[in-house]
């Protein structure tokens, strides 16, 4: 008889990780939900320190980790959250929000 397995995605096994950096950070939060509002757009560093009322170095922090503040592991690149983009021939970067991290709203928003 064959058995049938379930399959488990990389959401649900990142997810305890990615709610727990969630919660552990209102600045992480506020960057996730600007990012997920101008979807598919992208926005640099001083743009989402603007819209989130922080300063650029906490976006820094929590887009790809700082000291012992934002650990790297934590950071919103590492979870996979969202993603760099460096326009061609341009040399800033734009952040913006991935497939996953949308999940990870859409799961946050309708457990409020």
């Amino acid at each position: 008889m064959r058995e049938e397995h379930e399959t488990v995605s990389s959401y649900d096994i990142r997810r305890p990780l990615v709610v727990r950096a969630m919660r552990r950070s209102k600045i992480r939060q506020k960057i996730v939900e600007y990012l997920f509002d101008i979807s598919p757009s992208g926005s640099y560093t001083s743009e989402i320190a603007y819209h989130t009322k922080t300063t650029p170095t906490n976006v820094i922090g929590a887009l790809r980790g700082m000291g012992t503040r934002y650990k790297k592991d934590e950071s919103l690149l590492s979870l996979n959250i969202i993603e760099q983009v460096t326009p061609e021939h341009e040399d800033f970067k734009l952040y913006r929000i991935t497939e996953f991290g949308k999940e990870i709203i859409d799961d946050l928003r309708d457990n409020r």
